[in-house]
């Protein structure tokens, strides 16, 4: 009986500490918060970053927190934070782009944006000793490239599935043991494929001594230069398969086949437009700030590579010209495999001309060389 009392005491306790705090954060941003642009942390008891958010109107995006319903994220997050801490940025890009950084260097309790998109994935072309192709629901810190995003995994991981079979790459665990051809083994020993898709000759069994590294490495440079739209050889290798199979009566087959050359073709289609989509996003972008704090952004294959003040004199133009020069002239290999944290960024970039297409394909353009200014709306 005792013990139950001094646990509902204890609980009680607690309780009152956690108003009292909210309310003590709640006057703090109503005395102290603006509304301008820019992004906010809700802080722990030892000052860890619990959530990083953004918003145009910070004060009214604070004080919705402490509106909501107890069952509600926002709720969980407030009734957790011992400090609230933010900073004023000229603009929502600005604030959008600081928010992403925030969140991929901190790694926040309660972000999840950034963290996985559900409607895409990726295929990950590994960077091992014997590289393998794989589905990721999201663009992770292990190395490799990344290429996508693509739309539903399930038709992706069929296609990954083609590709390797058809170039007869490995898909075995990380951790298998691989024992080329050419390592110069000392007692060099006869081994059998460790899976059956090398027992049935559709791996190269680099785990077996199958091949050498420069056969596999190949196959791999065939893979990598499907997957940026630049070879057909996964394409018509299964294309000479289908009418072998039709030649043979193996209609079944052939259907199956046809199949997977559709998903193929689909996913090659995706890489299309992505191409067309990464040189779209190469320009200068002016952006409005508050107070007239303009700034200009150098976007290269949506990536943005540079953040300058915008310029007011006539030598500051010429350098912002010559910084713009530097970057978008600069020889980069045109591929499609990312790493990471590009190809987040690149998400990004990308979901925001796609909600503010205005400003990508109306506002007033300087040609400048090869490249464009694209001054923003707002």
């Amino acid at each position: 009986m005792e013990a139950t009392v001094l646990a509902g005491y204890g609980a009680g306790l607690r309780s009152r500490l956690m108003e009292s705090r909210v309310a003590a954060l709640f006057a703090h941003v109503r005395e102290h918060a603006e509304n301008r642009p820019g992004i906010y942390r809700m802080l722990g008891p030892s000052d860890e970053v619990l959530y990083v958010g953004k918003s145009v109107r910070v004060r009214t995006r604070l004080l919705s927190y402490f509106r909501a319903e107890a069952h509600e994220k926002a709720a969980e997050i407030i009734a957790h934070a011992h400090r609230i801490a933010w900073e004023y940025t000229p603009s929502e890009f600005a604030a959008l782009l600081y928010e992403f950084r925030l969140i991929k260097s901190q790694r926040p309790l309660y972000n999840v944006e950034h963290k996985r998109d559900r409607g895409h994935c990726f295929i990950h072309l590994t960077r091992e000793p014997v590289p393998r192709l794989r589905v990721v629901g999201h663009a992770s810190s292990e190395s490799g490239d990344y290429y996508g995003p693509f739309h539903g995994r399930s038709a992706m991981s069929d296609v990954v599935r083609a590709v390797s079979d058809l170039l007869e790459l490995r898909d075995c665990a990380a951790d298998t043991p691989m024992r080329l051809a050419d390592q110069g083994q000392l007692f060099p020993l006869k081994q059998e494929p460790l899976c059956m898709r090398g027992q049935l000759s559709r791996c190269l069994a680099p785990c077996a001594g199958g091949c050498t590294r420069a056969e596999y490495d190949a196959r791999v440079a065939q893979a990598r230069a499907f997957l940026e739209g630049t070879s057909d050889t996964p394409l018509t290798l299964l294309r000479e398969r289908m009418a072998l199979a039709a030649r043979r009566l193996q209609f079944e087959y052939a259907a199956e086949l046809r199949d997977r050359a559709e998903r193929l073709e689909l996913m090659r289609g995706w890489v299309v437009e992505l191409s067309r989509m990464l040189k779209r996003l190469s320009f200068v972008y002016t952006v409005p700030g508050h107070g007239g704090d303009d700034r200009v952004y150098v976007v290269r294959r949506g990536s943005v590579r540079a953040e300058l003040p915008a310029p007011v004199t006539h030598e500051q133009q010429q350098a912002l010209e010559a910084k713009a020069r530097e970057i978008l002239e600069r020889p980069e290999p045109e591929t499609l495999g990312f790493r990471a944290h590009e190809a987040q960024e690149v998400m990004l970039i990308a979901r925001w001309f796609r909600l503010h297409p205005e400003e990508l394909n109306e506002g007033p353009y300087q040609p400048v060389g090869p490249f464009c200014f694209t001054r923003a709306s707002r």
